[in-house]
């Protein structure tokens, strides 16, 4: 007989299997990421149809399989009804989805991640959609959380070159910081340039002392005086440049570690925009995938963009 075992978890994917069945990809507090059948789900009297349902918190009873769990029973805690009535809602939702599916591990406990996740789709569901780019300011917020959560935040307190701590000057229209993705965060253009031109002058100086030796005339190396030690130098790469941010940019970037949303003055639907690309770019990154739910949030503002111009 199939050992049974209980798990609160809200459903993050399903798909069709059989004439009427669905697999339900569930994040669970006790068990973390599971795969259950949710046998009938798809049938128009089954008691399990809205509960597979997306975004549905349910408490389980789940009977062990040789390859699939089966969930034998499930009574709803919580469902997010305003997420689907809202389509920059529910693309923000499937992105964070999206993201919580690459963290998420299986067999071990999720608490931390099936709380947040669970917080985040509360404030999206809860905040007004008389504002449509209000949707990136949370879902930027999400992403960074999660990131957070998963160890991988992007460095914008300091410089990644220098470790000089930055501070946005809001009074400077043309104030501007890099933002390199492979270095891990924000770049001073400063130091930037100035390692540049140091690299430059390296090679330039390695080029012009460079000679090809003859066999009349080969090298010869000086024997190392007694005492001397070998001194290997490491040259600092110069870091690729992804994007550049202004001030106010950097300012919503440095606030997104808040528990809550905290908005600067002057701040508009194209800061967020270019928050939530550059947050993107490098989620993109650290996960080695691309974010499929973008393509969603990009028609959605394109066209709320076209609609209030």
């Amino acid at each position: 007989m199939s050992r049974t075992y209980k798990a609160t978890g809200i459903n993050l994917k399903t798909q069709v299997l059989g004439e009427s069945d669905k697999i339900v990809t569930i994040l669970t507090r006790e068990f973390g990421l599971i795969r259950a059948v949710a046998p009938g789900a798809r049938k128009h009297n089954s008691s399990l149809g809205g509960r597979s349902g997306m975004f549905v918190v349910n408490e389980l009873l789940i009977a062990k399989g040789r390859s699939l769990d089966k969930i034998t029973q499930a009574q709803t805690l919580k469902t997010y009804p305003g997420l689907t009535k809202d389509l920059g809602k529910l693309a923000a939702s499937q992105y964070l989805t999206e993201i919580v599916l690459c963290q998420a591990l299986s067999e071990q406990p999720q608490e931390e991640l099936y709380e947040l996740f669970n917080e985040h789709l509360h404030r999206l569901e809860a905040m007004s959609s008389a504002n449509p780019f209000g949707v990136l300011a949370h879902l930027a917020h999400g992403v960074f959380h999660l990131l957070a959560l998963a160890g991988l935040t992007p460095q914008v307190q300091v410089c990644c070159l220098s470790g000089h701590p930055l501070k946005p000057d809001f009074t400077d229209p043309n104030w501007q910081i890099g933002f390199s993705i492979p270095a891990g965060g924000t770049v001073c253009l400063e130091a930037w340039k100035r390692l540049r031109t140091e690299k430059e002058k390296d090679t330039g100086i390695q080029r012009n002392s460079s000679f090809s030796p003859s066999p009349n005339h080969p090298i010869i190396p000086s024997p190392p005086k007694a005492g001397s030690q070998t001194v290997v130098v490491h040259r600092q790469e110069i870091p690729v440049i992804s994007s550049r941010l202004g001030a106010i940019e950097l300012g919503l970037l440095q606030h997104l570690s808040q528990p809550e949303i905290m908005q600067i003055d002057g701040a508009r639907d194209h800061n967020w925009l270019s928050v939530e690309q550059i947050l993107r770019q490098y989620a993109q990154y650290q996960l080695g995938r691309p974010i499929r739910s973008a393509t969603l949030i990009d028609s959605y503002f394109a066209a709320n963009h076209d609609a209030t111009v």
